[in-house]
């Protein structure tokens, strides 16, 4: 009766498995093969089949215990081809985190869902982390900690508040770009937004619009995106300055796109507390709410922006953004705005207590899927070691000028000639100048005591995490006086080897007259222009009106002149060749002119053919590499423009 019973049973486990393995074949999925590999765990520990458990005894038929184990063979041989790391329910588990690309991951979704439509954002399969972090002054050494905190934490996008710099501008250091904005003259408040090298390339512009708040915006898909760092008042402050901020940040918001996908962050120096708005803010947030955060609310309501990290569940710990002096008392008050429409693309927002500047206040980030542009990298132009010309660059090119048809040759194709050889023959032998990195002062060491200032921080050791503190400070400063005292003995050595033009660079980089560039201009009616292509397009406009002039208005001319100029002379080239100042960045061709200027007499000749025949068109163009474009109207200019039309056409061409 046992006997029978167990090779029912066996019988029932066969079919089960045969008919799983058409099962199988025919699906052919991975999520299947987890499936199927869940059911035989089943059916192999609870009987499943025939309704009762598996018993077996050591008595039982040898036949049924190997034709058991062929089954078990068979199993692992079909769990093998449909996906090992599905074999059972505990190497599953075990293989989790191992195999978490290959298995279709939960995704989460935060305890607020505003429009509950997740289908807009499943072309946006980019993670990206942006972070405000309120760093209590950039005073000496902290960018490079800031450089590092963010590097190690891999944010993307970093806002911060409470900068304390002066002027405006962006400038570029290291692999980051940054954007502030600070007060003319006094060190006080200042924002800035600073960005790596992965999202650089997609800034369509910034907006530097106050001490108070900046913005960048960045091309994206399906919509772009923009960016705006704040630093609100304090609520120690007059009412009229918290209203002037709002004022100030509602211009800016009426500036940006409708359709772009908005982000605000920054100190906000108000608390909405974990009482939930609809649509506004999450019951996770952190406190009681005050008047700031009720003003805080009120403009989110007013502009359609939901705080995100209120809407997570998390320890307080990463809840909190600010410490009182004491370490009594905890705070938030940094917050990240976002787009209600776009709710469903944050994936998480909170603190990293972990990150350390020095400052009272936590890195806040935010995770999110959207999909910015990849431009294309730039090709920049070959840049020569002026210093080390080789004498076989001259020899070579002396060679190739050799056969060229000076006489008869067409203008246009000759100076295509002349472009090709220089190139070509200086890419081959010239050396390719370094690019020497600006030295950095701050020294290992210093950068070794933030590490382990931050492992204070993390562990709570406050007395420990003040002595470092101060010893960073210590060693900082003993870093710049040491850099300052190199610099100083290299001036002294260039002066001393008469070399005048490394001496006064070296003083201009020490002076710390610093003057970041500005990406903003003006149009016509005094409004701001941030856009790349509308700063171009505005430049090229304000040329062509300060170029364009009527020259048959005799308004414009003392007289007429009627006669033909001379030929352009070869002391004429030669004189304007020697005239251009060295050292200075190439025209559109990418040739410096130094290349020509040692090749002497050769240069002048070819030079001065081209101008001879360019100069008797009475209308000439000249496209190509030198992008040099002249219409002759001889008989239109003026008298003392002779000499200058010709000195130009020579400059140019060598340019």
């Amino acid at each position: 009766m046992f006997q029978k019973q167990n090779s029912q049973s066996n019988h029932t486990r066969t079919t089960a498995l045969s008919n799983s393995m058409k099962l199988s074949h025919a699906r052919g999925a991975t999520q299947d093969g987890r499936v199927m590999g869940e059911r035989f765990d089943r059916m192999w520990s609870t009987g499943e089949g025939n309704g009762k458990p598996l018993q077996y005894s050591c008595l039982e038929n040898p036949m049924n215990s190997m034709k058991r184990q062929n089954d078990r063979i068979l199993k692992e041989k079909l769990l093998r081809s449909i996906g090992a790391q599905y074999a059972t329910g505990d190497q599953w588990r075990n293989n989790s985190r191992k195999n978490e690309g290959m298995e279709p991951k939960q995704k989460e979704y935060p305890a607020v869902d505003v429009t509950g439509d997740r289908s807009k954002v499943r072309c946006c399969k980019e993670q990206y982390c942006i972070g405000t972090w309120n760093v209590r002054s950039m005073n000496q050494g902290k960018l490079e900690v800031v450089k590092q905190e963010i590097a190690r934490v891999n944010v993307d996008i970093l806002g911060i508040s409470e900068l304390k710099w002066t002027g405006m501008g962006e400038f570029n250091s290291d692999d980051h770009y940054i954007y502030y904005c600070g007060q003319e003259s006094l060190r006080r408040n200042g924002v800035a937004i600073m960005v790596n090298k992965r999202v650089r390339n997609a800034v369509l512009g910034c907006n530097l619009k106050n001490d108070r708040m900046i913005s960048v915006r960045f091309q994206g898909k399906p919509f772009n995106i923009t960016v705006i760092q704040v630093y609100a008042p304090t609520s120690n402050a007059e009412e009229a300055e918290v209203e002037r901020f709002y004022e100030d940040l509602q211009d800016l918001l009426e500036l940006t796109p409708k359709k772009d996908v908005l982000f605000i962050i920054g100190n906000w120096n108000a608390k909405v507390g974990s009482q939930e708005t609809p649509g506004v803010t999450g019951k996770f947030g952190l406190g009681i709410w005050n008047e700031a955060g009720q003003r805080l609310i009120e403009f989110c309501q007013e502009n359609a922006l939901v705080i995100t990290n209120t809407l997570f569940q998390q320890h307080k710990r990463r809840l909190y953004t600010w410490t009182s002096p004491d370490g009594q008392h905890r705070n938030q008050i940094d917050y990240i705005l976002y787009s209600q429409r776009w709710r469903s693309c944050i994936q998480s927002a909170k603190t990293r207590p972990g990150a350390d500047c020095g400052s009272d206040h936590e890195l806040l980030i935010a995770k999110f899927r959207l999909k910015l542009k990849k431009v294309g990298k730039t090709t920049r132009p070959f840049r020569y070691d002026l210093n080390q010309i080789p004498y076989d660059y001259t020899v070579e090119v002396r060679n190739r000028f050799k056969g060229l048809d000076l006489i008869d040759g067409v203008p246009d194709e000759l100076w295509n000639e002349v472009c090709d050889t220089v190139q070509e023959t200086g890419i081959k032998i010239i050396p390719i100048e370094k690019k020497c990195k600006k030295a950095k002062w701050l020294s290992g060491e210093a950068l070794q005591i933030a590490v382990k200032r931050r492992e204070a921080k993390s562990k709570g050791e406050k007395e420990r995490y003040k002595h470092l503190n101060a010893e960073f400070q210590r060693i900082a400063r003993r870093d710049k006086k040491a850099f300052f005292s190199d610099q100083c003995k290299e001036i002294e050595e260039n002066n001393r080897m008469g070399k005048t033009r490394d001496l006064f660079k070296k003083i201009r980089d020490i002076k710390g007259t610093f003057h970041a560039k500005m990406s903003s201009i003006k149009d016509r009616n005094g409004m701001d222009l941030t856009e790349a292509e509308d700063i171009k397009k505005r430049r090229q406009e304000y040329t062509e009106e300060f170029y364009k002039k009527d020259l048959h208005d005799p308004d414009n001319h003392d007289g007429v002149i009627t006669d033909l100029e001379p030929d352009i002379l070869e002391c004429e080239v030669k004189w304007a060749l020697e005239s251009i100042t060295t050292n200075k960045a190439s025209g559109g061709d990418g040739i410096p002119v130094e290349l020509f200027q040692i090749l002497k007499d050769d240069a002048v000749k070819c030079c001065t053919q081209y101008a001879s025949k360019f100069g008797k068109l009475s209308s000439g163009h000249r496209t190509g590499k030198g992008q040099f474009s002249f219409q002759s109207q001889r008989k239109a200019m003026p008298k003392d423009a002779q000499t200058t039309a010709q000195l130009y056409s020579s400059h140019t061409l060598v340019k």
